[in-house]
């Protein structure tokens, strides 16, 4: 049996009781800034974590997750109907691949190669109806799996060998064998089926191999290792924890959510839809901007 440890001394690094459902946590290596989003808020969050100063992008709809671009101003996004750019213009939809009105897009990530991957699902949360799109930003984007629920945080090891996926309410964390120069899986396997509170939400792979699970609901991130065994836990001053990424410097930058939470948990939780920040001895995989 692993030994699990508690990772301690967590510390707020944005501080907000206005975000509903903080997510996307992903460093902007053009200026060093903190990028996350208010999924059901339509906003883009840009903090310089250095000042304190944040700067608030108005999407116009809901946006699971964004990227920043490798030679173009303002970010790739996917929002609620497919993907596209969100400048200081606004949004610009270029690839409209969910017309469905029951159809959004929810977390995504960049790869190695510049590619745009994020998870879409039914609002109901209908089982099946969960896909795994990657755009590359020359074309329409491809689905690379079906027949998921809510297919969520996503993640690559360091060797760019192996590409991890949590299916929120399916409760299960898979991995795939992952073809880096061609951008396919192969099929997504069964590497662990979470137990007890909460959800498996965001995550966000370090270069010693494990991944790191915020299960919404559960107050917790945990510390995966690549064989699914529970290594290391986060405890969380909030119910719902959303997502995570590593920083520069190593640290763990860890997203919650306050929405559906009633007047007495938010009593109980007044820091919920903050960002959280730990240490933890290790650093992340580096997560690439968007090629187009």
């Amino acid at each position: 049996m692993a030994t699990v440890r508690t990772y301690s001394n967590l510390d707020v690094a944005v501080r907000s009781d206005t975000s509903d459902v903080g997510e996307g946590p992903v460093f902007d290596p053009r200026t060093g800034h903190l990028l996350w989003v208010d999924i059901y808020g339509c906003k883009v969050y840009d903090d310089d974590l250095s000042t304190g100063r944040q700067t608030v992008a108005e999407v116009g709809t809901m946006v699971g997750a964004v990227a920043p671009r490798a030679a173009q101003e303002g970010f790739a996004a996917a929002v609620a109907d497919g993907f596209g750019f969100v400048t200081a213009g606004g949004l610009t939809l270029v690839d409209p691949v969910l017309p469905e009105p029951n159809l959004r897009m929810n977390d995504g990530k960049v790869d190695s190669h510049g590619r745009f991957w994020a998870g879409s699902n039914d609002m109901e949360f209908a089982p099946g109806q969960g896909r795994l799109h990657r755009w590359d930003g020359d074309g329409p984007s491809v689905v690379v799996a079906d027949g998921l629920v809510l297919p969520n945080g996503l993640g690559w090891n360091a060797e760019d060998t192996v590409l991890y996926l949590a299916d929120s309410y399916a409760n299960l964390l898979y991995r795939a064998d992952f073809h880096a120069e061609a951008g396919e899986i192969g099929r997504l396997e069964v590497l662990a089926k979470t137990e007890g509170a909460g959800v498996p939400d965001g995550l966000a792979v370090d270069v010693e191999g494990c991944f790191w699970v915020a299960m919404h609901g559960g107050r917790e991130v945990r510390r995966y290792d690549p064989a699914g065994r529970v290594v290391g836990v986060v405890p969380v001053p909030v119910l719902q924890p959303t997502s995570c990424a590593f920083g520069p410097d190593g640290r763990l930058y860890i997203t919650s959510a306050r929405n559906g939470l009633s007047a007495e948990e938010l009593d109980r939780s007044p820091l919920s839809g903050s960002v959280f920040v730990i240490e933890t001895g290790t650093q992340g995989v580096p997560v690439r901007p968007f090629r187009a």
